[in-house]
């Protein structure tokens, strides 16, 4: 039986991952956040000072914020607690806030770290308040989502907020080189598998770490791995893209952006980032038709056109053919000229519909199904616009309460350019002919 447990790994000597035997033993030897441990980074100048006060750590996973709150407890002769927002409710959190007393009492303050922080709920943040301001605890908090959006903001105004970045290619590099060194061995990979290693990782360092040791498990005696076979034994870890996080939200960002600002090279990246990490693609192409009417308009009224033609497409073919009416209309919008002239003028006329009140339409365009709104006056007056000459009468249809207003200005980009030729000659007319 005790081999058993043994070759399960469940012995009590079993080997530690490789990723917590490389836990760095000094705040200056965590790889790849220079601008918060490095010589001059934020929290080097706050331990300098002796001004360290609560924190908030946020960035992705892998980045080492849970390495540098223990590091920091040391650091600063704190007592060092650590809960998980995922598994501790109201009952341990007063068990961690009666310790950190006792302790305080003892002459010793507590550096509480508190991982996933944005899962408690408004209350159980507010809970921490007291602590934090009589000095009980230092909090350390840390979250992969935008602190802004999940975090109490009397809490935010207590912490000070460090942002964790995704390693470089140089970082991860960096990492592997001390788990070759370690390891005393070599990653059995080519130059371009160890690339494609580093690439996979996407900034995260544990990960990579994980996956160094899934190499060296799959590699035989003497055996060297090529790209290919590297992500078949890894089977490619998932792109960081999560629906209820700030990648999410980011990459969508970044494609409505890219395609604003006229660069169907970016606008296709982030599109095949999307698609890449199983976005539907039903909900990028309802994104497209925004897109068409937010921030090309009738500067390419084919733009709406196509949007809309691609999301049926897609609904015929599915993937990968619809994929590829998809990226055509990313590339389409992404070259068309701009013009945010529809919803300028929307926006304005809305907010003449909700400040003018009731107003009614003049009188001469104004139905007169009976007799008694012949004799009211309804109608009178009224000219066929293809009985008068250009097929334009000029008359001015705003109520006379309102008067004449401007809402749309077409921009002299694309087909608004012809709009505005036509609005311009019939400006014209309608002064010539008294309806202004």
């Amino acid at each position: 039986m005790s081999d058993l447990f043994a070759v399960s790994g469940m012995a009590n000597d079993a080997p530690r991952p490789l990723a917590d035997r490389l836990r760095p033993e000094k705040l200056e030897d965590v790889v790849g956040q220079d601008h918060i441990v490095g010589p001059d980074g934020s929290l080097t100048r706050m331990l300098r000072s002796s001004s360290l006060g609560s924190l908030i750590f946020w960035g992705p996973p892998g980045t080492g914020k849970t390495t540098v709150a223990r590091l920091l407890a040391s650091a600063t002769d704190l007592g060092f607690d650590q809960i998980s927002a995922i598994f501790s409710g109201v009952g341990d959190l007063k068990k961690v806030f009666e310790a950190a007393r006792m302790r305080r009492m003892s002459g010793r303050g507590t550096l509480l770290f508190v991982d996933e922080i944005h899962r408690f709920n408004r209350a159980q943040q507010d809970s921490f308040l007291p602590v934090m301001e009589d000095g009980t605890v230092t909090l350390v908090g840390a979250t992969t989502e935008n602190p802004s959006f999940e975090l109490n903001a009397a809490l935010l105004s207590r912490a000070h907020v460090m942002s964790f970045k995704p390693l470089d290619e140089a970082g991860v590099e960096k990492l592997l080189g001390r788990a070759e060194a370690l390891e005393d061995r070599t990653l059995p990979l080519d130059e371009e598998a160890r690339a494609t290693l580093i690439r996979m990782t996407d900034g995260d360092g544990r990960a990579s770490l994980t996956l160094a040791e899934d190499i060296w498990r799959a590699a035989g005696e003497g055996e060297i791995f090529d790209s290919k076979t590297l992500q078949e034994i890894v089977q490619r870890r998932a792109p960081v893209y999560d629906k209820s996080q700030d990648g999410y939200y980011n990459l969508i960002s970044a494609l409505h952006k890219s395609v604003r600002g006229s660069d169907p090279n970016a606008a296709l990246y982030y599109l095949c980032r999307m698609i890449d990490a199983g976005e539907d693609p039903l909900y990028i192409g309802r994104r497209f038709v925004r897109m068409a009417v937010e921030d090309i308009g009738l500067a390419d009224p084919q733009a709406l056109v196509i949007a809309n033609a691609a999301v049926e497409q897609y609904r015929l073919l599915g993937s990968p053919e619809g994929d590829l009416g998809l990226a055509e209309t990313c590339i389409y919008l992404a070259s068309s000229p701009k013009s945010n002239a529809v919803e300028v003028a929307y926006l304005a006329a809305m907010r003449s519909a909700k400040s003018a009140g009731s107003l009614p339409p003049p009188r001469h365009i104004l139905n007169a199904p009976t007799k008694l709104m012949k004799a009211e006056g309804y109608g009178e007056g009224y000219r066929y616009d293809h009985n008068e000459p250009d097929a334009f009468s000029g008359q001015d249809y705003f109520p006379e309460q309102l008067g004449r207003q401007t809402y749309y200005e077409p921009v002299e980009r694309g087909f608004e350019r012809e709009i505005r030729k036509r609005l311009d000659y019939w400006a014209k007319l309608r002064r010539e002919r008294g309806g202004a």
